[in-house]
């Protein structure tokens, strides 16, 4: 597919169709850095699949209306990986492919290095490694319980940041307090900024840890889009907390970059980026119009009475 050809997205279409949307993310997110000079592209680059997924088939959200209080919540805790946030933005018609190309990273501007609420369809900003899991068990604690909200919480997140013990104990909370509107997604892509990460590819062993901590462990190929589908579909069932452990590779699609170690946090020179463009098909614009998030709670009935402390 050329960038003359533009057809849009939505819960319906076919995978194949979605496996175009995730490598318009990654030509995207490569345009992107190299453009700035600067970003995390293959970072970006492994979670392509895993997003394209999501925003097409199961994130309900409305990208003109991001304050909608019944909208799903979607948190990067891997905010370096901020290209391919930024390329979903682009893909789902919230910013423009010039702000994209022209001003990421760029001094003044708010498509910063990692996400920050100045964009208004961020609602933490992320980037210090091993947050995103805590705020997202807040938010969805709060939805379930203060709230009373339909909407659910997605978090990405590294698989370096597991080794923090701040996820663990927040996944320990999400367990006690069975939050079914939670689920986390692993990016396990094998390599952290300066080598293998501690459990590397060691799938099961992240499993086991996730269930003994209370929460609902599903284990997919990271690429492979059905499997991904399943068990997207199967986290919103809302019977328990998830985390789905993805096995990734980084800087996928990407031949020169993919699991070599020391391309951490580089973007790509701008030579290996128009080979790369090629290898993953060019330049794209497809759309997507997601899910539509459900109806919000009614407004609690006002009252005059006097409150009793």
């Amino acid at each position: 597919m050329t960038s003359e050809q533009t057809s849009t997205l939505g819960p319906d279409s076919d995978l194949t169709e979605v496996f175009e949307l995730a490598q318009q993310l990654r030509v995207d997110s490569v345009r992107a850095s190299t453009s700035a000079g600067s970003g995390h592209p293959t970072s970006s680059l492994s979670a392509a699949d895993l997003m394209a997924v999501l925003m097409t088939r199961h994130l309900r959200y409305d990208w003109n209306a991001p304050e909608n209080p019944a909208g799903d919540h979607l948190v990067f805790s891997k905010g370096h990986a901020s290209p391919l946030l930024y390329a979903m933005f682009k893909a789902a018609g919230a910013i423009t492919d010039e702000e994209l190309m022209t001003t990421y990273r760029r001094f003044g501007h708010r498509l910063q290095g990692h996400p920050t609420p100045e964009l208004p369809w961020v609602d933490v900003a992320t980037g210090s490694l091993g947050q995103g899991i805590a705020y997202g068990v807040g938010i969805a604690l709060a939805g379930r319980d203060l709230e009373n909200e339909p909407y659910r919480v997605w978090v990405l997140c590294g698989d370096s940041e597991m080794a923090e013990g701040s996820v663990w104990e927040a996944l320990d909370k999400a367990g006690q307090h069975q939050l079914g509107n939670f689920t986390a997604i692993i990016d396990v892509n094998r390599l952290g900024q300066s080598g293998p990460t501690e459990l590397q590819w060691d799938t099961g062993t992240y499993a086991r840890r996730v269930e003994a901590f209370g929460c609902r462990a599903l284990v997919v190929d990271g690429h492979d889009l059905a499997e991904v589908d399943r068990a997207l579909k199967t986290a919103a069932d809302g019977t328990a907390p998830t985390v789905i452990v993805a096995k990734t590779v980084k800087g996928r699609g990407v031949s020169e970059v993919a699991d070599k170690e020391g391309w951490h946090g580089k973007p790509l020179p701008e030579d290996l980026a128009e080979r790369a463009i090629e290898e993953l098909g060019g330049v794209r614009d497809l759309r997507v119009e997601g899910p539509r998030p459900p109806k919000a709670a009614p407004a609690p009935a006002r009252t005059d009475a006097a409150v009793e402390l």
